[in-house]
């Protein structure tokens, strides 16, 4: 069933949220380097390169791909950033991911820098009632069993645990879900 496309930007109280810019791949970068950190001190392993992940220049190459296939799938990831500020903060947006594209994933990223603000749930909760407007019925997200903060994101949006998974690289993943009919 077809739906309505995903808007390119939103606004909350606190935060623009806006497709990807080349001005963001600094912050992407970084990003990306705490989640490869994270993940070596939870399975306690050592990540090679864990501070140089991927170049300038890739980092920008995985910007200019999300800008350029936005608009055919109608869903997309888009960057944070307080209100009149260009300081990225990290993402959020609907993906496939281990869903469809009919009942995609809510997806959500942020800086540790930015975390304990109530950004995370302030910007998922623009995104979910943005897919309700497109027209889906449901909406799933995938979560880390150890990922807590998560948990309290995903409570306070309504969405209920459906079904528990083992994945080889991911470990633990709890399917959530959210009806938005």
């Amino acid at each position: 069933m077809p739906h309505a496309p995903l808007p390119f930007a939103l606004e909350t109280e606190r935060l623009t949220l806006q497709l990807w810019e080349e001005a963001d791949a600094e912050g992407y970068r970084r990003l990306v380097v705490e989640r490869l950190r994270d993940h070596a001190e939870r399975t306690g392993g050592l990540e090679q390169h864990v501070d140089e992940p991927m170049s300038l220049d890739e980092a920008l190459a995985d910007i200019r791909g999300a800008r350029e296939s936005a608009p055919a799938r109608g869903i997309h990831l888009l960057t944070l950033h307080p209100r009149g500020s260009d300081e990225f903060l990290g993402y959020c947006g609907l993906v496939i991911g281990r869903s469809t594209i009919d009942e995609p994933e809510l997806a959500y990223e942020l800086l540790r820098s930015a975390h304990g603000r109530g950004y995370a749930t302030e910007a998922a909760a623009a995104v979910v009632e943005a897919a309700r407007a497109t027209g889906r019925q449901r909406l799933w997200a995938t979560v880390g069993s150890w990922n807590a903060p998560s948990f309290r994101v995903l409570d306070k949006l309504g969405f209920r645990r459906d079904r528990t998974a083992i994945e080889k690289e991911a470990g633990e993943i709890v399917w959530t879900v959210l009806d938005l009919a």
